[in-house]
């Protein structure tokens, strides 16, 4: 059930940003009088799902859902479709239209994607508000991955600042390590302070790893749910149970659970609770993929069992949103450029991941909030990477566009045609890489 809610967020926010982003170069081509022989949902080699013709534009749903196209006159598209191209450009063509015309028909799509994220995480803002964890407010500190063990951070150390600043949250201090290669950490370590430095290259190095997250909010392990169908039921844990040990080792702490149950996979083990003033063992099997089927309360229930998790909830207005809005997607634009540097080191390429990755990134269960505010991020992400001068991006058009423009040449149409060819191919290859990164990465467990 998780995978088929994780899938239906995906297929539906990837359907809104096509559509839109497909739009975005429909409306500008109509009015500069350019025919759209096409406007899809979806590609349709071979066949499609739904098609229907008004005017000089056939709308369909595709079967491949890998994006989408408009097909305009008189452009070297993906299509390819050399026959009409050999042919003297006609009045409603692409082709027979001022640059500046064609220019603005090929920024549309980038364009609506970036206006349709900030004005969605302003709604998002204005609707919902934000929350979050103040890093004083991590009373038990963190717990550190693996690779950040190795450099001296221990359990329990709470960060004061990183490069000499102190983060906002546990999240900024994690971006300021892995986006911008922080290397000194100051930590509180049982009242003392204490330096830590992690040296040149840490973030590739914890990419190496394979951990996308090198630190978590170290917090008590109270029972919400026990999820139906799964190894728990039945066994007689409940809801408000505090989880404290498996098979009589010490886990107190969330992530001390997580990894003792993970390490145990289709084995049965003991899982000590307490209950009120009582402390009881159950036998429960954890699965194939190292659970038990129980989900952790949050902070605002650990609140209310006199754990000190204080969030701050901020409101907006509708004038206070639309700055905040702006602002939270001009930062999530700027995260995501500077982590690309990442993905010409060798670790960072093997983190790159395909559709599984961004379904995997939807929650498990339909969360309004959660779903909108993925679409934005997407919807950003989708307007950069378009733009990148790549042929048969947009980003390539724009480029062979802006050399017309200035060296008042238009571009051989052999040349047109082979850098589109050549772009699709790495395209191809980038989708193929990328979900083949999924397939290793589910197969091998990692």
């Amino acid at each position: 059930m998780e995978f088929l809610i994780k899938a239906a967020q995906l297929l539906l926010s990837l359907s809104i940003l096509v559509v839109l982003h497909e739009m975005g170069h429909f409306l500008p081509a109509r009015w500069f009088k350019i025919r759209v022989e096409k406007f899809y949902l979806f590609f349709d080699p071979w066949f499609s799902l739904f098609k229907t013709k008004r005017g000089d534009t056939e709308y369909g749903i595709g079967w491949l859902p890998l994006g989408g196209y408009v097909k305009i006159s008189g452009m070297v598209d993906e299509s390819m479709d050399k026959e009409a191209m050999s042919k003297p450009p006609e009045h409603w063509e692409f082709r027979s239209k001022p640059a500046w015309q064609r220019l603005i028909v090929m920024v549309g799509g980038v364009t609506v994607n970036l206006i349709l994220g900030m004005l969605i995480y302003i709604g998002v803002l204005f609707v919902w508000g934000r929350d979050y964890l103040p890093l004083e407010n991590s009373v038990y500190g963190i717990h550190p991955s693996a690779t950040l063990a190795a450099q001296g951070v221990q359990e329990g150390d709470r960060i004061l600042t990183v490069d000499g600043v102190r983060p906002k949250t546990l999240g900024d201090a994690q971006k300021e390590i892995m986006i911008d290669a922080a290397q000194t950490l100051v930590v509180d370590r049982a009242g003392k302070h204490v330096t830590i430095d992690l040296g040149s290259g840490f973030n590739e190095k914890a990419l190496a790893s394979g951990e996308n997250e090198i630190m978590g909010v170290r917090f008590p392990f109270y029972v919400d749910t026990v999820q139906a169908g799964m190894n728990s039921a039945g066994s007689g844990l409940m809801k408000g149970d505090r989880l404290i040990a498996v098979d009589h080792a010490p886990a107190l702490y969330y992530d001390d659970f997580r990894k003792a149950v993970q390490a145990k996979p289709e084995q049965e083990v003991v899982v000590s609770v307490q209950r009120g003033s009582d402390t009881l063992d159950y036998t429960v099997m954890v699965d194939a993929q190292g659970r038990i089927g129980v989900g952790a309360m949050g902070y605002t229930q650990l609140q209310e069992r006199g754990h000190n998790f204080v969030t701050v909830h901020e409101d907006f207005g509708l004038l206070a949103s639309i700055p905040a809005g702006i602002n939270y997607g001009l930062e999530t634009l700027g995260g995501y450029v500077s982590s690309l540097k990442l993905l010409f080191t060798r670790s960072g390429a093997s983190q790159i991941g395909g559709f599984g990755a961004i379904g995997g990134m939807f929650p498990p269960v339909w969360n309004w909030q959660a779903f909108w505010t993925m679409t934005a991020f997407l919807s950003i992400i989708l307007a950069f990477m378009n733009i990148l001068p790549i042929p048969a991006l947009d980003g390539g058009h724009v480029m062979f566009l802006l050399y017309e423009m200035i060296t008042r040449r238009a571009p051989n149409q052999r040349v047109l045609e082979v850098a589109q060819m050549a772009g699709m191919a790495l395209l191809l290859a980038l989708v193929l890489y990328a979900n083949g990164n999924d397939v290793f990465k589910w197969i091998s467990g990692n």
